[in-house]
């Protein structure tokens, strides 16, 4: 069931009908048609407001498309896992990897039609997008080889080099590339690596890049990815941007710190940040209404920012002036504020509601599944693996002749093992009568264990271990001392992993063997203030995401374990260890 709040500028025509146009306080909003499926993402910005259901399908409020601002169902034929609305710009990611696009800066012969821009990358092995990110008149795409492109305008600079102002074909920005982050109304964005470095381009007069004080006397743009060197200590999990601000949002190594995410921000004060003049590295965001508390997540509009914490609380600070602050004062707010909220229907599950800000809007919704991306999952993992061509080792030719890389461990147990007949060889005469989309999208059903395409399915069910759970499959690699690549080594004691596995599971190895500087040794002596026992419950969990019966678990284990969470930044599914542990502790 749909919850929606709205509050902000109820633009001409309106968006809530029989409501003014400044809207000061959280209000229903609802569909037409009560009908509609579970929300899944809500992505504003200044003209459109696009809605994306649990189904993969999404519809459109867009002033551009219809005075009346009717929504419209967007007609893309294939599942939409993702929405991004910027300023003159829409783009929406499918489940087969594929970008649609449209916009001004997009396709200036017909701003309104939706064109496929992955499809546009020169490299036809980078075609396969993994995430999206809409800037001011541009968009960002990461390929699933980490890498990152761009298309739009480059006005500024925030397509990453000093020639044009508007480019109609994705281009190389950077490789090695694990997140970008951009804002529906900035013209500028961030790339960061999977080493955690930082790098920024673009629009930089108010130090909204970070970059320090140097860089805003000398320079108002910065034409290419320049490495940000005053970062807050901890672990990037996200950064907003407005107009003329940041915001980035850092969790602490220090399990004993509290709270353990905190905001920091960087920009020009116009909108509030803080006291601060031109804050001009990324300076943390204090406030007493953080005490004790958490933050789950946060948006940037055009000028202000919205801030949801673990207590329930949604805080504000920044412009007012269309009452994007919920609040009918019309000043700015330089420090946070906290939003009366009508009664939530959800309450109890508060980690499942999330922001959207628009240029002067703002949405609070309940979305079960929204960030389940966020928290990594093994099928999401093995199909992101599945598109990393330095861990494939067995080709598959198409109908056209266009190779397919993939893994012969994940294959070798996601198919059925039939004693009679190589089924990786049934596999291979499927794809030689299959074009490279169709391919793929087999590919994506035998990682992933979804029916993303029921035509196909049908088929190749026969050959697919479909009912098996991505768990069972890892418990028989964990059985299989034959699948296992790499050595942890602890004091007398040696541990064997799948590199895989443990990169999907990971985010220290993960770093360790995506890195294109780091070792690539198939040997390692780790953290050995852990207990054996502590480690043999990491290292089953780490392939079923279970514990094992057996195992006796006392207070001294859960403190171990809590450490090494953290140690290994591992990748926690739900449920996760430490709930897993605490619940059989007590039981």
């Amino acid at each position: 069931m749909n919850e929606i709040l709205f509050f902000g500028q109820n633009e001409e025509p309106k968006i809530i009908k029989n409501e003014p146009i400044k809207i000061i306080k959280p209000i229903k909003f609802k569909f037409k048609n009560e009908n509609e499926k579970q929300i899944k993402q809500i992505s504003t910005g200044f003209f459109s407001i696009i809605f994306l259901f649990e189904n993969g399908k999404a519809i459109e409020y867009s002033n551009k498309n219809d005075p009346k601002q009717n929504p419209s169902k967007i007609q893309i034929e294939e599942n939409i896992q993702k929405v991004t609305v910027g300023s003159q710009n829409e783009a929406i990611l499918t489940l087969e990897g594929n970008v649609f696009a449209k916009g001004d800066y997009i396709n200036s012969n017909n701003p309104k039609e939706f064109i496929n821009i992955s499809s546009l990358i020169e490299d036809t092995n980078d075609r396969v997008i993994q995430n999206i990110v809409s800037g001011n008149g541009s968009i960002y795409l990461l390929t699933s080889n980490q890498n990152a492109y761009g298309i739009g305008s480059n006005s500024f600079g925030q397509l990453g080099f000093d020639s044009s102002n508007f480019i109609q074909k994705p281009i190389l920005m950077m490789k090695n590339v694990s997140k970008i982050f951009s804002g529906n109304s900035s013209q500028f964005v961030f790339l960061l690596n999977s080493n955690q470095e930082l790098f920024g381009c673009g629009y930089n007069r108010y130090s909204q890049l970070g970059l320090g004080e140097s860089e805003i006397e000398d320079e108002k743009l910065s034409y290419k990815p320049t490495k940000i060197q005053n970062i807050p200590k901890g672990k990037i999990i996200d950064i907003q941007s407005g107009y003329l601000h940041s915001i980035m949002l850092i969790e602490n190594e220090n399990e004993n710190e509290n709270p353990k995410r905190k905001l920091y921000s960087c920009g020009s004060d116009y909108i509030g940040l803080s006291k601060i003049t031109h804050s001009s590295i990324f300076t943390e965001i204090k406030s007493s209404l953080f005490k004790n508390d958490n933050i789950l997540d946060f948006s940037c509009g055009h000028s202000h920012t919205l801030i949801l914490t673990s207590k329930g609380k949604l805080l504000a600070f920044g412009n007012n002036y269309f009452g994007q602050l919920g609040n009918k004062n019309k000043k700015i707010k330089s420090i946070p504020i906290q939003i009366k909220l009508p009664k939530l229907r959800f309450n109890g599950n508060i980690s499942n509601y999330h922001i959207s800000c628009g240029y002067h809007k703002s949405f609070l919704y309940y979305s079960p599944s929204y960030f389940s991306s966020s928290f990594s999952n093994l099928e999401e993992d093995l199909i992101k693996l599945f598109r990393r061509k330095e861990f494939c080792d067995i080709l598959f030719k198409t109908k056209n002749g266009e190779i397919i890389e993939a893994h012969k461990l994940i294959l070798k147990y996601r198919l059925n093992q039939n004693q009679n007949q190589n089924e990786i060889e049934k596999l291979q005469e499927i794809i030689s009568n299959k074009s490279i989309k169709e391919s793929n999208q087999i590919f994506e059903m035998i990682y992933s264990n979804r029916i993303i395409n029921p035509k196909l399915y049908s088929e190749i069910k026969e050959i697919i271990n479909s009912n098996e759970k991505i768990e069972e499959t890892m418990k028989r690699i964990y059985l299989n001392e034959n699948e296992k690549d790499f050595i942890i080594e602890r004091k007398e004691k040696q541990y064997k992993f799948p590199k895989l596995i443990l990169i999907m599971r990971s985010e220290l190895y993960r770093g360790m063997f995506l890195s294109v500087t780091n070792d690539k040794s198939n040997k390692v002596t780790d953290y050995s203030e852990l207990s054996n026992k502590s480690f043999q419950i990491f290292e089953y969990w780490i392939y079923s995401n279970q514990i094992k019966d057996e195992i006796k678990i006392t207070q001294e284990i859960i403190d171990e374990i809590q450490i090494g969470i953290d140690y290994f930044q591992l990748n926690q599914t739900n449920p996760n260890l430490f709930d897993l542990l605490i619940n059989k502790f007590n039981n």
